[in-house]
C-alpha cells in the first residue's frame, strides 16, 4: 500500500504544522476567519462556552469490507457549542474522500463511546456491497437498493453532482447509466444527514 501524501498547514493559533484534514476555517464575519487546527478550535470553543472539554486525538483504524478490501479511516473531533461531532473518512493524497461518516453527541459524552458507535456504523456499511462488475456492461447496481453519499467538486466543470457508493466516486452520468437498466421501474429517494446513515 502506498503512503498517501499529506499536505500540511500551520495553525494560526498554536503555530503547529497540521495535516490539512485537521484544519478548519474558524472565526466570525466581523473578525474574519483563520485556518486553525481542530485541537485549537475545540479549546477556544470550550473556553467561549464555559465547557470542561478535553480534546482527544483518535488514531486511524483499518477495516475490511465484504470484498476483502482494506479501508483506513481517519477521525476528526469538532466541538460546536452544545454538541460534539466525530467524523470518520478515508484519505486520498491527504484529502477526505471515499467513505465518510459522522456521529453527533454532546460535549459531555465520552469520545471513545461515540467512536464505538461510529465504528459499528462503518462495519454495517462495509458489510454490504451495492455495486457489482458485469463482464459485458461494466459497473452495475447489484440489487434493487443502493446507498451512498452525494458529493460534488465546485471546481469541476462536470454537470450535476457525483455520488460515492461503496467508497467509489461515481459521476452523475455514470450513475444515470446504471439506473437506465431499471427502465420502467418505480423508485424511492430518501436523503438523510450523514450522521444518520446507514
Amino acid at each position: 500500500m502506498t503512503q498517501a501524501k499529506t499536505q500540511t498547514t500551520r495553525c494560526a493559533i498554536c503555530g503547529e504544522s497540521t495535516p490539512d484534514h485537521l484544519i478548519v476555517q474558524y472565526g466570525s464575519q466581523e473578525h474574519g476567519s483563520r485556518e486553525v487546527c481542530t485541537r485549537c478550535m475545540n479549546a477556544d470553543m470550550a473556553e467561549r462556552c464555559g465547557l470542561d472539554f478535553e480534546h482527544v486525538e483518535l488514531e486511524p483504524v483499518t477495516m475490511t469490507d465484504c470484498s476483502g478490501k482494506s479501508h483506513e479511516f481517519h477521525f476528526a473531533t469538532h466541538l460546536l457549542g452544545g454538541m460534539m461531532t466525530i467524523d470518520a473518512f478515508e484519505l486520498h493524497d491527504g484529502t477526505p474522500c471515499g467513505h465518510q461518516f459522522q456521529v453527533i453527541g454532546s460535549p459531555d459524552d465520552e469520545p471513545f463511546d461515540l467512536m464505538a458507535q461510529l465504528i459499528a456504523r462503518i462495519r454495517r456499511a462495509l458489510s454490504v456491497s451495492h455495486l457489482s462488475e458485469d463482464p459485458r456492461h461494466g459497473l452495475q447496481i447489484a440489487g434493487q437498493k443502493v446507498c451512498g453519499q452525494i458529493t460534488c467538486d465546485l471546481d469541476d466543470d462536470a454537470v450535476g453532482p457525483a455520488v460515492v457508493i461503496d467508497g467509489r466516486e461515481i459521476s452523475w452520468e455514470e450513475f444515470g447509466r446504471m439506473l437506465g437498466t431499471f427502465e420502467g421501474f418505480h423508485f424511492r429517494l430518501e436523503i438523510v444527514d450523514r450522521s444518520e446513515a446507514p
